[in-house]
């Protein structure tokens, strides 16, 4: 199975207190996922990624977005999410 793929999603905009209005990382997250070399590590944020989603609200379109991501890079959606 190939590496689970970053969260990012290609906006890379930090205008919610520090936080991505495409995907909800800070820029220190995107350093620690990049850091990541195990994918069970890298399914663990993308788990821990989706609940920050949550709580902070307004990120209904990420999904979508990475299931598109998932399905260029010929990645079953279920493996990650």
């Amino acid at each position: 199975m190939p590496k689970t793929p970053s969260p990012c999603i290609d906006v890379c905009k930090f205008k919610r207190e520090g936080h991505c209005i495409g995907c909800s990382m800070t820029k220190a997250q995107k350093s620690m996922f990049k850091a990541l070399k195990k994918d069970a590590h890298r399914r663990g944020f993308i788990e821990m990624l989706t609940a920050q989603q949550a709580r902070l609200g307004r990120y209904q379109h990420w999904e979508l977005a990475y299931r598109k991501k998932l399905a260029k890079k010929k990645i079953a959606a279920e493996d990650v999410l």
